[in-house]
């Protein structure tokens, strides 16, 4: 079967998607990036089509995308994560191409996503500088209440009484004004609340810079988070709603890009 890959090389972990000819996903995987990007992303490749029953000659073009994608020597292209996110977000199915916002919260960066009418990708704000409101401040926020980041979403919605408010917007002294609300005899849960709403806010602070247009996707590993998701709805005022897999939107949309140039050099060859 020819397949292609979509390969999205993030800062935390290594995500990969097969498409077939017809753009559907075949299989997935997810894998921690570690210290040896090409190294690591060669291994979780090679896992991914084995455990699919395909072989490396199966593949006909790779597409790479993400913080490490020009060290992917290997891809026959590369795109920018906010393209591939842009291209993925209209293949998600059930929302038939009629998403027009997407807030993306990867490892370390923060990105909101404006599509226009076609699904192409037309504004785009990014926040890189510091981890508030990314993955690794969810890890630091489970860490300080001795919980697994997979838990977070839980407390939030068996939190008894408001969301703690946590005030401030830098990873360090917001880790410790958990530790201080913990010392007062807060509640893990509402601490958690608290940490969540506190990054919904940072969201939307970020895009009103260049507007919130519903259909909004929520992608990325912390979309998973169901406490984060609910918080992103009471600020937004409006549905969030999460791919099955939050997680690969951008590799899905490297292997669709993988499959549409595929075609394109086909057919050019052809009249060539």
């Amino acid at each position: 079967m020819d397949c292609f890959v979509g390969i999205d090389i993030g800062s935390t972990s290594i995500k990969i998607a097969l498409v077939d000819a017809n753009g559907t996903l075949i299989d997935h995987s997810t894998n921690p990036t570690g210290g040896h990007f090409r190294k690591n992303a060669l291994t979780a490749l090679d896992t991914l089509l084995r455990e699919s029953a395909m072989v490396p000659d199966d593949v006909k073009y790779t597409v790479s995308t993400g913080y490490g994608r020009k060290l992917f020597k290997e891809a026959d292209e590369s795109v920018s994560e906010i393209t591939a996110n842009g291209i993925g977000a209209n293949h998600v199915p059930g929302l038939n191409g009629r998403v027009r916002t997407i807030i993306n919260i990867g490892g370390q960066d923060l990105k909101v996503i404006q599509l226009d009418d076609e699904g192409l990708v037309c504004n785009f704000v990014m926040n890189d500088k510091c981890a508030a409101g990314t993955g690794r401040f969810l890890e630091m926020t489970a860490r300080n209440l001795e919980a697994d980041v997979d838990e977070l979403g839980e407390m939030h919605l068996n939190a008894e009484g408001l969301p703690l408010t946590i005030n401030s917007t830098c990873t360090v002294f917001a880790e410790s004004e958990i530790i201080s609300l913990l010392a007062q005899g807060n509640s893990p849960q509402r601490i958690a609340a608290g940490v969540h709403y506190s990054i919904a806010r940072r969201v939307v602070r970020l895009a009103k810079r260049i507007g919130v247009e519903e259909v909004v996707l929520f992608d990325g590993g912390p979309a998973l988070n169901e406490g984060l998701v609910a918080a992103l709805e009471d600020e937004l005022m409006c549905a969030v709603h999460v791919p099955e897999y939050p997680q690969i939107t951008t590799a899905v949309g490297a292997a669709i890009q993988a499959r549409e140039a595929f075609s394109y050099n086909k057919a050019d060859e052809a009249h060539a």
